[in-house]
């Protein structure tokens, strides 16, 4: 499930790609408007299963997590940290199956 909402701290839009066991596999950067933040919904799903569009990285403290990026190189989400590079890699593969058949579920107040 895709989940759009707004934060407290900024008023700016977000998306979450969430796995079927509830867990975030994905989470957008902010957005100014609710249609930017559709459109990076809309992003990944053209974009999940193209294993070139992964950019796997290692944080400085050593953990593993990569980002998802669009035809034109900008970066549509990321993952949260993971302890191992197999952990990361599951993590590509959930989007890689949730993506195209997620439910897009708005949480914002219109």
């Amino acid at each position: 499930m895709f989940e759009i909402f707004t934060s407290d701290k900024n008023d700016k839009f977000y998306f979450h790609l969430k796995a079927e066991n509830g867990q975030i596999i994905l989470a957008s950067q902010a957005y100014e408007a609710k249609s930017s933040a559709q459109n990076g919904v809309q992003s990944v799903i053209d974009n999940a299963q193209d294993s070139s569009r992964y950019e796997r990285k290692t944080a400085s403290n050593g953990k593993f997590y990569f980002n998802l990026k669009s035809g034109n190189g900008q970066v549509v989400g990321s993952s949260q940290m993971y302890s191992s590079e197999a952990g990361m890699q599951n993590g590509i593969n959930s989007v890689k199956n949730n993506a195209a058949k997620a439910v897009i579920k708005d949480l914002t107040v219109d």
